[in-house]
């Protein structure tokens, strides 16, 4: 039995920005073009580019007041019921792309339910006490908040039984899936479109960063090392912390906000290397400029585990402070003349989107040939 010759349907938690879960869900949407799209929110300004209004069908959510559809930490109460919402009954095949809420759809006993998985919930998981200290959020507020996860969590446990088989995009993630929700995964690595890019040897003397704009990206701690060590570099993206990121930056460093993609791909290929200073599930940005043959300098957990090699493609720091980084920097300028662009590329590719089609298509026929009830 073949996909494409089934009903297929994709579901994702948001769509109210490009960043690199959607680029995987633009790569599934490619694959099933006849597919429709389910979200909680959909943002047409920000994602109609990728994903056309008539083929994105937002939950009840997306009736909510603008400022609340911007603001969607107010509408969390409600997200469990909106994924929920959907009614899937009519598709064969469900693929549910989630870093959230997706998996928790309801799909009746005879559809197949394939969840690409980019991580459990990590506010609600891992970074539970975490998030709370970042946002600031103490006494009372942090009390109500903390019984709200706690049955969000319950919710998640619940949900992930709902899923038939689960794909995780690192073997990082697939280690939390184990642990939160005691399940099996495939591993494979988001699609990354290596093709767009060639491996330049030249750079214009400026270290890159292409990121959203949060406190979990911790952004500041690149920001402090570079004002420090009087070297340039220029971030991209756009964020809650744009402003303080500003106000923080020196002379030598240039928050750029928002840039379309074939000006970010210019910004890597001329880039002297590639910074990522936070844990990532899996590091789309950080692959795309080694395929432009630039080594990286990543925080030394996480994705980049899978994806950095020491003095080959890159260097990792170990310690989330400016002095371990500082160290990690000075390794890369040091061995700078060592890393050989080609290589760095060649490196690269085995995360392409080609590869990623590919494996992805034959996990999807094996669980349809292991799978009964579509013939019921």
């Amino acid at each position: 039995m073949k996909a494409r010759n089934l009903k297929v349907a994709l579901v994702h938690d948001f769509l109210v920005k490009l960043g690199g879960a959607e680029r995987v869900l633009k790569v599934l949407a490619d694959m099933y073009p006849d597919a429709p799209i389910y979200t909680l929110l959909y943002d047409e300004d920000a994602c109609g580019s990728e994903f056309a209004k008539d083929r994105v069908r937002p939950s009840f959510l997306q009736k909510a007041p603008a400022f609340l559809r911007k603001r969607q930490k107010f509408l969390f109460p409600w997200m469990p019921r909106a994924v929920e919402s959907f009614d899937l009954s009519e598709f064969d095949v469900v693929i549910s792309s989630s870093n959230a809420f997706a998996h928790g759809i309801l799909v009746p006993s005879n559809t197949l339910h394939v969840c690409y998985c980019h991580s459990p919930m990590r506010y609600a998981w891992d970074y539970a006490h975490e998030y709370l200290k970042e946002q600031k959020i103490t006494g009372l507020k942090a009390f109500v908040i903390e019984r709200m996860m706690m049955k969000v969590r319950m919710w998640d446990q619940l949900a992930s039984d709902r899923v038939d088989y689960y794909i995780a995009n690192s073997k990082h993630v697939q280690k939390r899936i184990r642990k939160y929700y005691r399940k099996d995964s495939e591993v494979l690595y988001p699609a990354v479109d290596t093709r767009k890019f060639k491996p330049e040897k030249k750079n214009e003397d400026y270290f890159l960063i292409v990121s959203a704009l949060t406190p979990f990206k911790k952004i500041d701690l690149a920001i402090e090392l570079f004002n420090k060590v009087g070297k340039r570099l220029v971030v991209i993206g756009s964020g809650a912390q744009m402003d303080y990121l500003k106000s923080i930056a020196g002379p030598t460093v240039e928050i750029l906000g928002r840039k379309d993609d074939d000006t970010v791909r210019e910004y890597l290929e001329n880039c002297r290397g590639y910074i990522l200073p936070a844990e990532e599930d899996f590091g789309i940005a950080p692959v795309e400029a080694m395929a432009c043959g630039k080594p990286v300098l990543a925080y030394g957990k996480g994705g980049a585990l899978e994806t950095v090699i020491p003095g080959v493609t890159g260097e990792l720091f170990y310690e989330a402070t400016v002095e371990s980084m500082e160290d990690g920097l000075g390794r890369l300028i040091v061995n700078e003349k060592e890393y050989d662009a080609e290589k760095i590329h060649k490196h690269a590719n085995q995360f392409s989107k080609q590869h990623f089609v590919e494996h992805f298509e034959k996990l999807l026929e094996s669980y349809l040939a292991k799978t009964t009830y579509l013939d019921a």
